[in-house]
């Protein structure tokens, strides 16, 4: 039977890190009777995993400078209208369109609008190698901004969704007002996910992340979620 990607990334995860059984079992999507949590710091709602039968949550801290496997297994890093020009500038472009000609990937595809007719989405992304194709989005590429010590090259103007890292964000319309939601991205890839009993153990960690959220999200064009609210900005 062939592996899947989250089996293969939390095996090599465990050859570095400890990963707690409940939160391996959690990922590998063993652990069926979990609830979804949520709650609301400053103007986001973050939606957190709750274990009914471990009475706990799954809750998340960064070990930087000691781990940088976001940036060792890169997926893609698509780009915000912001980060085309703050990028660009930090690569010494005069022209954004020089810059996305040179340094990005340009995907394109079809979604169902809200009105049920498909609408062509496009995604600008930044190059994770300089040589990197578009048929290889998507895959695990260790971004070439990264240095030998886990120091990114782009700081601190790297990719909004290199700050919101792990957490994934979208829009709901929400009886006409534009709300805010989050949650955690499980890739088998960080060795920050942890069990706790209380919620409390993260306050800080959303109330630092709930700005950055928030601003990037929207800043961005238009984020979706399946079965949740479309939102065209």
């Amino acid at each position: 039977m062939m592996k899947s990607n989250i089996e293969e990334a939390l095996e090599l995860l465990s050859k570095d890190w400890k990963i707690e059984p409940v939160i391996q079992d959690f990922i590998l999507g063993k652990k069926t009777n979990v609830s979804d949590f949520q709650i609301k710091v400053n103007d986001v709602i973050f939606h957190i995993p709750y274990l009914q039968d471990e009475n706990g949550y799954v809750l998340w801290k960064c070990y930087w400078p000691d781990c940088h496997n976001c940036c060792n297994r890169q997926g893609r890093l698509p780009l915000t209208s912001n980060d085309l020009i703050t990028i660009s500038k930090n690569l010494k472009y005069e022209k954004i369109s020089d810059f996305v000609k040179k340094e990005t990937n340009i995907a394109t595809w079809e979604e169902k609008g809200p009105t049920g007719n498909p609408v062509v989405m496009t995604m600008i992304n930044l190059k994770r190698k300089e040589d990197e194709k578009e048929s290889e989005d998507g895959t695990y590429v260790k971004c070439r901004f990264l240095d030998d010590k886990g120091y990114c090259g782009l700081h601190p103007s790297r990719p909004g969704v290199c700050y919101l890292y792990p957490f994934s964000s979208w829009l709901e319309n929400e009886k006409g007002k534009v709300r805010v939601h989050a949650t955690f991205q499980f890739t088998g890839d960080c060795p920050g996910f942890y069990f706790a009993k209380s919620h409390d153990d993260m306050k800080d960690v959303l109330v630092d992340y709930s700005k950055m959220i928030y601003d990037y999200t929207m800043n961005s064009n238009r984020t979706t979620r399946e079965n949740f609210g479309y939102v065209s900005m």
